[in-house]
């Protein structure tokens, strides 16, 4: 039981980099337009980085109008002959001062003071396209909201067990192609897709594991999975500080989910829900497994399991169980408003 508890729990905090992830694959550098012949003009002219960005980047707000270093560059040729080395805005006629040189869109890239790399540095995710870099954590969260209840559905359906081999199987295909995506567009689909798996997938973890255990546990065993979670974000953080590329990085964090897939040979299905589903013999064979394990003896009350004695129907989740009764109605809403 021990066992089983602790390779769920590794589950739980191999999540984090997908719920967080955005934090260190999104990571967003200083940076300011690239301008044709700027560093040309630097090289010969010897300037330090700060001479460069002092003498060819816009300041910071001018004439009361608010705009940004950062998305905007001089319109001006910087490839010109003659031009000063110590002021070389002065060599362009026409020109009263700096702040009358107008300014024009980064039309050639930008320049990023890091040598690390992240979507945001690869794909230009700044200044007019900054918003597809929220657009990027909202995939995740679309799918987390649907896969949240069809994966929830499936589980109930079909089995904890093997939904979670399916979320994992499906989580560690579409992480490692999205390491190798060729474009933002297939970047966000695959985004999507471990969205659409992984929170149903946790979700599936944390029942596996209440349900392993009795009523007086289960309290327990919710918060150290949590606690797992926990302990993931802090490794997440060690890895992405020594890792600062984003492909690498993406690929070193879904690799390991593969080994999760040994889960078929290490971890059980619920009991719980076998015994729901009048697989009482199946039940009965994994409960005395665990009960030998753990040096305990099967409870009177599980002993006299027998399917054949068994009247009634098989139970069919539905939806509209969250709302049947009132208790489980009040529990159903808590729960909405607190997440």
């Amino acid at each position: 039981m021990q066992k089983s508890f602790f390779v769920v729990c590794l589950l739980s905090a191999s999540f984090t980099p997908i719920y967080v992830g955005v934090v260190f694959l999104g990571f967003t550098p200083e940076h300011h337009c690239l301008s044709p012949g700027v560093a040309e003009l630097s090289s010969r002219c010897g300037w330090s980085l700060e001479e460069e960005l002092n003498y060819t980047v816009p300041e910071q707000g001018r004439h009361g109008e608010s705009f940004s270093s950062q998305c905007r560059r001089y319109n001006m040729n910087w490839n010109t002959t003659g031009l000063s080395c110590t002021n070389p805005l002065e060599n362009f006629t026409g020109y009263g001062n700096r702040s009358s040189i107008p300014l024009t869109p980064c039309q050639d890239g930008w320049v990023y003071d890091s040598s690390a790399s992240s979507i945001v540095t690869e794909f230009n995710l700044v200044c007019e396209d900054s918003w597809k870099l929220d657009l990027f954590q909202s995939c995740v969260n679309v799918g987390f909201f649907i896969g949240s209840i069809s994966i929830g559905y499936i589980a109930d359906r079909f089995g904890r067990k093997l939904c979670l081999l399916i979320t994992i199987l499906v989580n560690s295909i579409s992480g490692v192609l999205m390491a190798f995506a060729p474009s933002y567009t297939w970047m966000l689909i695959y985004r999507f897709i471990q969205g659409l798996v992984s929170k149903g997938g946790w979700l599936t973890g944390y029942i596996l594991i209440t349900e392993f255990v009795g009523l007086s546990y289960r309290r327990i065993v919710g918060i150290v999975y949590q606690v797992a979670f926990t302990v993931g974000l802090l490794v997440l953080s060690a890895i992405a500080y020594m890792i600062p590329h984003w492909r690498w990085l993406q690929l070193t964090v879904t690799l390991p989910n593969f080994f999760f897939l040994l889960y078929y040979w290490c971890l059980p299905e619920s009991p719980r829900w076998l015994i729901a589903q009048q697989k009482n013999d199946k039940a009965m064979k994994i409960i005395n497994r665990i009960a030998k394990g753990n040096g305990k003896k099967v409870p009177p009350s599980l002993q006299s399991l027998n399917p054949e004695e068994e009247d009634g129907e098989k139970l069919s989740p539905s939806f509209l169980d969250l709302v049947r009764t009132p208790q489980i109605r009040k529990h159903t809403l808590i729960l909405m408003y607190t997440w």
